[in-house]
């Protein structure tokens, strides 16, 4: 879904996964800082909305979800994944519940699956879970801000910010007048100077949860049974995952950023040594630098310099070995 701020003075489209929204707006630093300063919004508008209504929703949900959910108060912003029997990720949820209707945004273009799973698991609860996309958009207010909210619009709000449901025919009224506008590169390079995994980014077939550090955060481990759990206590419980993500400062020197899928070796090893790991995410940050999210074999020695392609790398634990 292409938005309509791509017709904004400077946008330039992002491609891939964030096919839809601004790559940027002419400065990628300035918009970086702005955010940082608690300034201007973030159009997030090509991700997938959802709804889930009805008396069981949250008693519903939690059933399903990695989250404990059953008592989640108005207002509270929780996220959450769906996991595969064996315990992989497959989906992630971002989500809220206003009183009467649980909202939750996903990555572009998979709200559709997810949904089609929700339907699959409603049996005789009392629950209806609608595709909300065509008429709401998710604009990202940093933390900070002072940016008002129209009457109405749900928030989903988190240390990092603010997440708002909005109208989507209320996209280009609203950004008019509580910019400046920020693109997604420079929403991604603050997200992972944090340490956030993201879906489709960090992930893939086989990544479980504690490889990413979203125990706790978005799996809870005092919870009923739901569909993954078992992998996940045994884990917990009685062994480490096999990989773990890690935090790379980048060489500056290098006029191109290591690719996702580059492969992460040590840098004593030299390119001809054995791949260790793999980019998952990088971008440039306006006071660190180039900078990288990646996943690497859990033995990696945490110390150890690195390489990402032909990029020198300096590591920081974000996943204890």
């Amino acid at each position: 879904m292409k938005s309509p701020l791509l017709s904004q003075p400077g946008a330039v489209p992002a491609e891939g996964r964030d096919e839809g929204v601004a790559a940027h707006y002419g400065d990628l630093f300035r918009e970086q800082r702005a955010l940082a300063d608690g300034k201007g919004l973030v159009d997030l508008s090509h991700r997938g909305v959802l709804t889930v209504t009805g008396d069981d929703r949250l008693s519903w949900l939690h059933l399903l979800l990695t989250q404990h959910v059953s008592d989640l108060p108005a207002g509270r912003a929780t996220e959450a994944l769906i996991l595969s029997a064996n315990g992989h990720i497959e989906h992630a949820l971002y989500l809220v519940d206003d009183g009467s209707t649980v909202w939750a945004h996903v990555e572009p273009d998979t709200q559709e699956a997810l949904i089609a799973y929700l339907e699959s698991m409603k049996f005789f609860y009392r629950v209806e879970v609608a595709d909300r996309t065509d008429d709401f958009a998710v604009v990202h207010l940093p933390a900070g801000s002072i940016a008002t909210v129209p009457d109405g619009v749900v928030v989903r709000e988190t240390a990092h910010g603010r997440d708002l449901f909005l109208p989507r025919a209320d996209l280009e009224a609203y950004a008019a007048g509580h910019g400046p506008l920020a693109g997604i590169l420079a929403y991604e390079a603050l997200r992972i100077e944090g340490h956030r995994p993201r879906l489709g980014f960090e992930t893939d077939h086989r990544t479980i949860p504690h490889e990413l550090g979203w125990i706790g955060s978005a799996v809870h481990l005092q919870k009923g049974c739901y569909r993954g759990q078992e992998t996940v206590a045994r884990v917990h419980n009685l062994g480490k995952p096999p990989r773990r993500l890690v935090f790379l400062h980048l060489d500056g020197s290098e006029v191109h950023l290591p690719v996702p899928g580059t492969p992460v070796k040590l840098a004593a090893d030299g390119d001809e040594g054995r791949q260790l790991g793999f980019i998952t995410t990088s971008g440039r940050h306006h006071e660190l630098g180039p900078i990288a999210l990646a996943l690497v074999k859990r033995n990696v020695p945490v110390d150890a310099p690195l390489l990402a392609g032909g990029t020198a790398a300096a590591q920081e634990t974000v996943v204890e070995p």
